[in-house]
């Protein structure tokens, strides 16, 4: 395709995380002149202070239950293993110096220019840098993600959120974290077992609203089997500094002063990063939320203004992010047409203790899709956990659907689940049925055979 010369560039992207790199890196493969601003770190929030940073804090929390697990079975290491956070902390941030130092280097390479300054939309075309120096652009891609939120209630200045986790350097004495989500729930596992008394306070009455109910329910048993104190129906009032200056003390609505904590994280949303971006006043449409407004194509309510990851407000995960963005640089730039991000059967995993999983529907979901559903069961408890007296369980579910029981879902709650699942995602991608599932020699003695013998 010949290239368009009436502006500076063919495409301009606002944000470099995932879901802007992938789409300046896929659209200069299309041999496209590209600009991205941003005027932090690259790889926003997932490689910062989000995904990548938290595994390797996970790891961590692994490494040293497991070192429990092997006390229990007889090895001569200590009952509850010590880690230096300063040590984890250096090997972790070396670990993510090295991607941005990936990520620059191949920018560089592909001819992506890059301004590390803010932007602002001027016109559908037309990008004013935090500098004043304006660029033009044939299309715009917001990709400028989201932040954590603070409740609005009294005090809220003195808890922290999910990205200061990533400032601690050393494990607080007593925490509590505020939610249910999925950042709660890691949270809560990860200071736990590196050496926190937790307490998680939950609004609702269950934790993980978008998981499979089963799971979440066996979910919050581990947990409390491994210490951390669960406080379901949990309304917070205030917060308040506790005589010392040093500790907050939380306040509920149902009662009096509830407990004082050494740190108190609020995981209890994001909101999009949409502000001064001048949308409203170029009518792009933003919801409740920050979010910006995009139909099946990732385009806004202005042509030529695309938004792609957390700030889309679809589904907010990493490879959704990459994904959506390829696939609209394949349309824009590719000469394909049709190419678009199917949100359905995206697989999703919480790295808990241990890990859940999820690809397709629940089964709460499917019985609203569809009139004839079955669900397969299979609760147990690994044989590392049986060997060292643990009581925890893992549970892997099925859901499936018509008379076919074609599976629409997979659930997994238990070690390795977050590995297992992959290989399970492309089987309901490829609408895999439940006697097909039957047909497949089990690999034994593991968890994953479970998947196959459920009966």
């Amino acid at each position: 395709m010949a290239e368009n010369n009436t502006h500076d560039y063919d495409l301009i992207v606002l944000g470099g995380g995932s879901g802007g790199l992938a789409a300046a890196l896929r659209a200069t493969q299309y041999g496209r002149r590209v600009a991205m601003l941003e005027p932090g770190e690259l790889g926003g929030t997932c490689v910062n202070v989000g995904c990548v940073p938290k595994k390797a804090m996970w790891l961590a929390s692994d490494l040293a239950t497991r070192v429990e697990l092997a006390h229990a079975m007889g090895f001569e290491v200590p009952a509850r293993a010590k880690v230096s956070w300063q040590e984890l902390v250096v090997r972790r941030q070396a670990y993510v110096e090295n991607i941005h130092r990936i990520y620059r280097t191949r920018l560089d390479e592909h001819g992506v220019v890059r301004v590390p300054r803010r932007g602002r939309l001027v016109d559908a075309h037309t990008v004013e840098c935090s500098d004043g120096v304006r660029i033009s652009g044939e299309h715009i891609v917001l990709a400028t993600g989201a932040h954590a939120q603070r409740p609005d209630i009294p005090g809220a200045e003195l808890g922290l959120v999910s990205d200061d986790f990533f400032d601690l350097r050393h494990a607080p004495e007593e925490v509590a974290i505020v939610g249910g989500g999925y950042i709660a729930v890691e949270l809560a596992g990860l200071l736990q077992s590196l050496g926190s008394r937790v307490s998680l306070l939950v609004r609702g009455q269950r934790l993980l609203e978008r998981f499979d109910a089963e799971l979440a329910d066996q979910l919050a048993q581990n947990l409390i089997q491994q210490g951390v104190r669960i406080h379901f129906g949990y309304r917070l009032r205030e917060l308040k500094r506790d005589g010392d200056g040093q500790r907050v003390r939380a306040y509920g609505h149902d009662g009096p002063t509830d407990s004082v904590f050494d740190a108190l994280f609020f995981a209890t949303g994001r909101r999009g990063n949409s502000a001064d971006l001048g949308l409203e006043a170029l009518g792009v449409e933003v919801g409740e939320r920050g979010e910006v407004v995009v139909d099946a194509w990732q385009t806004t309510s202005v042509p030529n203004v695309y938004a792609v990851g957390d700030l889309a407000g679809k589904v907010g995960l990493t490879p959704v992010a990459i994904a959506a963005a390829r696939r609209l640089m394949d349309r824009l730039f590719g000469g394909q047409p049709e190419a678009k991000m199917e949100y359905d059967t995206v697989p999703s995993v919480v790295f808990s203790h241990p890990p859940l999983g999820y690809v397709g529907l629940s089964e709460e979901q499917a019985r609203q899709c569809h009139e004839q559903v079955s669900v397969y069961r299979s609760s147990f408890r690994p044989m590392l956990q049986v060997l060292a007296g643990s009581n925890q369980r893992s549970l892997f579910k099925l859901v499936c659907a018509g008379p076919d029981e074609r599976v629409v879902g997979v659930h997994l709650l238990g070690e390795a689940a977050d590995e297992i699942l992959q290989g399970f995602a492309v089987a309901v991608k490829m609408g895999a049925t439940k006697a097909q599932f039957d047909a497949t020699v089990a690999i034994h003695p593991t968890s994953a055979e479970e998947v196959v013998l459920m009966r």
